[in-house]
């Protein structure tokens, strides 16, 4: 792509990397909305109304006896207070608000570069498949909501968490897939395929490693066995395989998936440090060869995170620390994308 072309399509590219950090953010938030069991404390969906917290004593009120008609506030959180009931509250409804606000940001741009035909055709229909992508996520956020909210249910099921988790992260891939194209020129693109496949399929291993991240959550799994390196004593648990059936142990048992999520990122780990020395090939003056270091980095921290979390979890899950770990792996999700992006150029033959 062309210095003048990359210079006029600047200011769309920023709009789109603003877009990847707000989504970066809110799934943040979503997470320790997960960790502090708020998921579930707004009962209603009001896109516009519920921008705003409840504004007095009786809204509150109004608020919270709805919260106690669900089965998690009757028998999770009975004890609850008014203001237990403001603090989970808070968490979700900042939650809600930052999607709101991810929509002002991504729409009233999108219509100013309509107007000042800063977007031309080619970007049309990726830009309609970002805006549909952004409603499936909201669709998918409050139909994981709305089935929690019963007497039977105490908390959002995993696997529907780990949906609504996988599709940001989706969306957050596709925003920043296209800002690149808008971004980089095309000389940084370079025709090493080997490490372009070696990239797919560590692409393919870290989604497989962020749904058992969102199964750890959803469960609190990190509660089941916080030793480290052994599985509370042990290398092969004896109770990975309790459920009945290998599905079922795999998708539901807490020490199973702990033991999955854990061998993935020794996995991983390897491979990228395989990937990093091959991309030490690349030509020294490429962007490619100046970055790989950065996936290299981020795993290793990432997997130090994941181990000070276990270690933490004696009685509940450090908050802080699950969430650095969750930083941590989306940004390792977005930088091997970013170097799939820079090596999947087309070989010219001679």
């Amino acid at each position: 792509m062309e210095k003048s072309t990359l210079q006029q399509q600047r200011p769309v590219a920023i709009w789109l990397y603003t877009g990847v950090g707000m989504i970066i953010i809110q799934v943040l938030l979503g997470g320790i909305t997960r960790l502090t069991g708020s998921g579930l404390s707004i009962t209603e969906w009001q896109p516009l109304l519920g921008a705003l917290p409840p504004m007095n004593q009786q809204a509150w009120q109004t608020a919270f006896d709805h919260y106690k008609e669900i089965g998690q506030s009757k028998y999770v959180n009975s004890h609850f207070t008014l203001s237990d009931f403001k603090a989970i509250y808070f968490w979700e409804w900042l939650h809600r608000d930052w999607a709101r606000l991810m929509g002002v940001v991504f729409a009233v741009p999108f219509v100013w570069f309509l107007i000042k035909k800063k977007i031309d055709r080619t970007m049309v229909k990726p830009m309609i498949i970002l805006f549909l992508l952004g409603g499936l996520q909201g669709a998918i956020g409050w139909i994981m909501v709305k089935s929690g909210l019963n007497v039977d249910n105490l908390y959002v099921n995993h696997i529907r968490l780990a949906i609504h988790f996988i599709s940001a992260l989706i969306l957050g891939c596709y925003v920043l897939w296209f800002a690149l194209k808008l971004s980089t020129p095309d000389k940084e693109i370079l025709p090493v395929k080997r490490l372009a496949s070696l990239n797919i399929w560590l692409l393919v291993l870290l989604t497989l490693q962020l749904i058992y991240g969102a199964f750890m959550a959803g469960l609190h799994a990190a509660l089941a066995a916080s030793t480290w390196p052994d599985i509370n004593g042990m290398w092969f648990p004896a109770s990975m395989f309790t459920q009945g059936s290998f599905p079922s142990d795999i998708t539901h048992n807490e020490i199973t998936i702990q033991f999955i999520h854990r061998g993935l990122a020794y996995l991983i780990a390897i491979f990228v440090t395989i990937w990093w020395w091959k991309a030490a090939e690349t030509p020294e003056d490429s962007l490619l060869h100046r970055i790989r270091y950065i996936p290299l980095l981020l795993v290793l921290l990432q997997v130090m995170l994941g181990v000070l979390t276990l270690l933490g979890s004696q009685v509940k899950i450090p908050l802080s620390l699950a969430i650095l770990h969750q930083f941590t792996g989306m940004m390792l999700l977005l930088a091997l994308l970013w170097t799939l992006f820079l090596s999947r150029g087309k070989e010219i033959s001679a």
